[in-house]
């Protein structure tokens, strides 16, 4: 592990334990920049995010945007003691304050959550929070929860912070997965799969048995609960819950409570549980209500085509907290980088470390791929048979994590959190004819639109794509001669205290 990096740089120390979104809000609301909250009317129907991308949002949506606080909106239109939280860990070091780590060391923290896992248990509470309130007559989701729609081209509201939790029917193995969730009537929600997910595995089984799929959707949790819900394969293999990752990185177990209408557990703290069961040899359009031909904006920062057939699920009860508040994000930004980079990171280090300990030394998943599209790895050659070695670590982090479509390989002395230091490297530390590795004809991500021929004629089929490596490392033999220049190194400190005397010219 470099420690270095996971000191290099200032943590702010948790002063209130975070054990559900509420114990995260007080934290961040105590926690000077971090939550802005408001009381001005906003309507869940595209004006929400739409003020949220001016304040912290984040690339790539559309300019201006910036990285900001998180936004709780404590007064939604048509929805009477409503509240709406956004944002929530659209912010690194917001993640590593809440995550009690530095930012930097966030992808080590949770390899640590990988490797020393604490499963989840059932909650010991007669009635738990996500069971103060219970609906199951007469359910209407969008008179019950602001749902938001994102845009105006939106195939409909959504939950975007919906963790599905589902059983294997086969084995009785769980897991947990955020997905895209539009409300499709009173009592129905179509769910988008992105294809080998391991819910909608669960759900061809259960299909091919005749069966429904029992689940909860668990919307307003711990942080580190939808962190740890967006690792997958291999660094968490069919079969593996990674509700126990979030119980390591809080030290403590994830509680679980029965649902009451279904055979599935949620998560106790929730502050929004949806229950329900995806039916078999059902399918919907997704945009069968404002037919615009849009989902939702994804996180590559354009419109998502609507799905011509979903999977739909039937609900059967709405659970909730006093006063719940809805957890949502806009799509693409930050605070999807940040859920799905992280883990990222982890299972590229784990990968690479086991292959060659020792020589990467941190891994960042890029705002600019959304946290799944480019990753920037730091790589340490030492002697001399280490040339080429950090190609070998490229290869290994685009086979490790198949939706990876860019790589840029630096050397250790470059920041990879600072994208002037990574382009800089790419100007004076690679030459494109040599040092460029190009992977055609490979699988990409389903939502990469540039994946059509109409955009590369050497792209034979849809969901095709060529990954790149971008070798903007020092050659061995040559690394005399790139060395950066040397500053007498000063505390700067007694310096910047302001000068009260009068200015002079």
């Amino acid at each position: 592990m470099n420690i270095a990096a996971r000191n290099a740089d200032v943590m702010a120390r948790q002063t209130i334990e975070v054990t559900d979104l509420r114990s995260a809000l007080r934290l961040l609301d105590e926690t000077p920049g971090q939550l802005l909250r408001t009381d001005h009317p906003v309507d869940a129907n595209a004006e929400l995010a739409g003020v949220y991308r001016h304040v912290g949002a984040g690339c790539p949506v559309e300019p201006p945007t910036r990285i900001g606080p998180a936004m709780l909106f404590q007064n939604i239109k048509r929805y009477e003691g409503a509240r709406v939280v956004t944002g929530v860990m659209a912010s690194r070091e917001r993640v590593g304050l809440l995550l009690n780590t530095p930012a930097r060391a966030l992808g080590f923290k949770l390899l640590e959550g990988v490797e020393h896992p604490i499963k989840p248990i059932m909650t010991k509470e007669k009635k738990p929070p996500c069971q103060e309130v219970i609906y199951r007559d007469n359910i209407d989701v969008l008179k019950t929860i602001p749902a938001p729609t994102n845009t105006p081209l939106d195939a409909g509201p959504y939950f975007t912070m919906g963790l599905l939790r589902a059983t294997d029917p086969e084995t009785g193995e769980n897991d947990v997965t955020i997905h895209r969730l539009c409300v499709q009537s009173a009592d129905t929600l179509s769910v988008f799969f992105a294809p080998g997910r391991h819910i909608d595995i669960f759900r061809k089984k259960a299909e091919k048995m005749g069966k429904a799929l029992p689940v909860s959707i668990n919307i307003g949790l711990d942080p580190a609960i939808y962190i740890a819900a967006c690792f997958e394969p291999p660094t968490t293999p069919l079969g593996y819950d990674e509700l126990s990752v979030a119980g390591a990185l809080r030290g403590r177990a994830v509680e679980l409570a029965k649902c009451v209408s279904v055979d599935q557990c949620a998560i106790a703290h929730a502050e929004v549980v949806i229950e329900g069961e995806i039916l078999p040899d059902v399918r919907v359009r997704e945009d069968q209500n404002s037919k615009t031909g849009h989902a939702m904006p994804e996180f590559p920062g354009y419109n998502g085509y609507a799905n011509p057939s979903l999977s739909v699920i039937k609900v059967k009860a709405i659970t909730t907290r006093k006063n719940p508040i809805l957890q949502t994000l806009v799509g693409p930004g930050e605070e999807h980088v940040n859920l799905a980079g992280i883990p990222t990171e982890a299972s590229i280090l784990h990968m690479v470390n086991k292959a060659m300990p020792g020589r990467l030394q941190n891994v960042y998943a890029h705002t600019a791929g959304g946290g799944k599209f480019l990753a920037v790895m730091q790589f340490k050659k030492s002697i001399a048979s280490d040339e080429g070695r950090q190609r070998q670590a490229a290869l290994i982090a685009l086979s490790v994590y198949s939706e990876l479509k860019h790589v840029i390989l630096v050397d250790e002395d470059v920041d990879i959190f600072d994208s002037n230091e990574v382009l800089w490297a790419m100007t004076t530390r690679y030459q494109g004819d040599k040092s460029t590795i190009f992977i055609p004809g490979v699988i990409g991500h389903v939502l990469d639109p540039s994946q059509d021929e109409s955009f590369c004629s050497s792209i034979i089929q849809r969901g095709t794509t060529c990954k790149t490596i971008f070798d903007c490392t020092v050659p061995w033999p040559a690394k005399e001669h790139f060395v950066r220049a040397k500053f007498l190194d000063v505390d700067p400190t007694p310096f910047l205290e302001p000068s009260r005397r009068p200015l002079e010219l």
